[in-house]
């Protein structure tokens, strides 16, 4: 190959590389940004994709999480949520980072069998709004009568609030407050 030619496309590699660079910063930097997340009453799968703890499975439920007073056993300290809590809102630029207008909840509840403690089960979610905590608590405590009562697998259960928990809230919960 002659050299010009050799150094015509290491140049041209070189340009195409930086290009590449800059658009996986940008990319990266859009999806780290919580600001570019449009609706805050879900999480950012990016950071909150909800993890389930291993421990529970549905040969288990009823000795774990359909055994009244199980969440206390597992649940975190407020302190650990807390910290964690005003990290994610300051780390995820929230625009809003009071702390106090956001539980640190837990995307695949701990009454579903969700991760107690793990980063990628917890996000700040906003208590304001049409879809705020206290809606969500709702379809939390309605999927979880139906996984005790043997009408709805654990999985499914944690598979539906861990994608899109409005959407369980409007399969599960809305049909049955019409009534």
């Amino acid at each position: 190959m002659p050299i010009a030619l050799r150094g015509a496309l290491i140049r041209a590699l070189g340009i195409f590389g930086a290009a590449l660079f800059m658009v996986h910063v940008a990319v990266h930097s859009a999806l780290a940004a919580d600001l570019s997340w449009p609706d805050m009453s879900l999480p950012n799968p990016w950071h909150t994709p909800g993890a389930i703890d291993p421990a529970i499975t549905q040969a288990n439920i009823a000795a774990t999480i359909c055994k009244h007073g199980y969440t206390a056993t597992v649940r975190p300290p407020a302190r650990l949520t807390n910290q964690l809590k005003s990290a994610q809102l300051r780390d995820w630029k929230y625009a809003d980072r009071n702390p106090r207008d956001f539980e640190e909840d837990h995307l695949i509840s701990l009454e579903l069998g969700g991760a107690p403690r793990d980063p990628r089960n917890l996000w700040p979610e906003p208590y304001a709004g049409p879809w705020g905590a206290r809606v969500k608590d709702q379809v939390e405590d309605r999927l979880h009568r139906l996984v005790c009562a043997g009408k709805l697998p654990l999985a499914t259960a944690q598979h539906m609030i861990a994608t899109d928990w409005i959407s369980a809230y409007r399969r599960t919960v809305a049909p049955a407050k019409k009534h």
